[in-house]
């Protein structure tokens, strides 16, 4: 009897050993960063994970979709996100932040602050208010090795204001990664529903320069991606969230700008979720769920 508990005893520690490396092995083996361009729908919903299992998570997209997606990517038990940035308050943004903030523990909360009262709008602020950081100044928000995230505009206040077009109070986002001093960092723009007259102010304060990957947007509405702005901006890499819709999303024009300067485009309705990943070297790969 004895003999037969130390065997069963021996085996679950062996059990025990073996999850703890398979757990260190896959640690050891993650990239530094992590960005998955999510297939929402239409509509937009962004995560940034690093190596150190800091996750800021960028828009939500319409309802019922954000929850499967993260938990396809994320371990099982993860329920906590480190910050929430709503780049405006239109509802294929803001709801599934909604669902985000009823099922996962989050530490903080950026927005605009916008005047907009729809329901979602109502419910999301009522959610994040104790945790909600308005962005009225350009923010650095610094994690793993020197990665920050450069919350670029609004430069000024829009709480409680209510300007004529809710897309100039958008929240524009900047991923700068640089794991050493001798390469090139890394960029990534988040542009949310940035229109053409955002894209030329960015330019004109000059804070569009190359960059490696372009979340485009507007789900690729002609009113975006203007050639002042991509003359700039140079991305390599060009991501357009987009699902079935009505708008004629994305724009020949817009793919068609895109092409002229190079840039590899993916398309979440025709590639599903799109992944790329920066190692320690700055290597860039990319992957997605249909990507051949």
């Amino acid at each position: 009897m004895l003999r037969k508990f130390f065997q069963f005893f021996s085996l679950v520690l062996l059990s025990l050993n073996i999850l703890v490396w398979g757990l260190v092995f896959k640690h050891l083996q993650k990239p530094d960063i992590e960005v998955y361009f999510f297939d929402v729908g239409q509509g937009d919903s962004h995560l940034i994970e690093s190596k150190d299992g800091t996750q800021i998570l960028i828009d939500g997209g319409p309802p019922n979709k954000i929850l499967s997606r993260l938990s396809a990517v994320l371990d099982f038990d993860d329920r906590h996100i480190d910050a929430l940035v709503l780049s405006h308050p239109h509802a294929d943004h803001v709801s599934g932040l909604i669902e985000i903030l009823k099922n996962y523990e989050v530490d903080y909360v950026f927005e605009s602050g916008v005047g907009y009262d729809t329901p979602e709008a109502k419910e999301f602020r009522a959610l994040a208010s104790k945790k909600t950081i308005v962005v009225d100044k350009p923010i650095n928000l610094n994690f793993f090795r020197g990665a920050k995230l450069r919350l670029l505009h609004p430069d000024k206040s829009f709480a409680g204001k209510t300007p004529s077009h809710v897309h100039d109070s958008m929240v524009v986002a900047e991923l700068v990664y640089n794991p050493s001093t001798s390469l090139r960092a890394r960029k990534i723009l988040f542009a949310g529903d940035m229109e053409k007259n955002l894209e030329h102010y960015l330019v004109k304060k000059g804070e569009i320069s190359d960059i490696d990957i372009l979340k485009v947007g507007h789900q690729g509405s002609k009113t975006s991606s203007s050639e002042k702005f991509l003359d700039f901006a140079k991305p390599e890499y060009s991501v357009v969230p987009v699902g079935k819709n009505s708008y004629g999303h994305p724009n020949p024009d817009v793919l068609s700008r895109l092409a002229s300067i190079g840039s590899k485009i993916f398309r979440t309705d025709q590639d599903g979720t799109v992944k790329f990943e920066i190692d320690s070297l700055g290597k860039l790969k990319f992957f997605g769920e249909n990507v051949r």
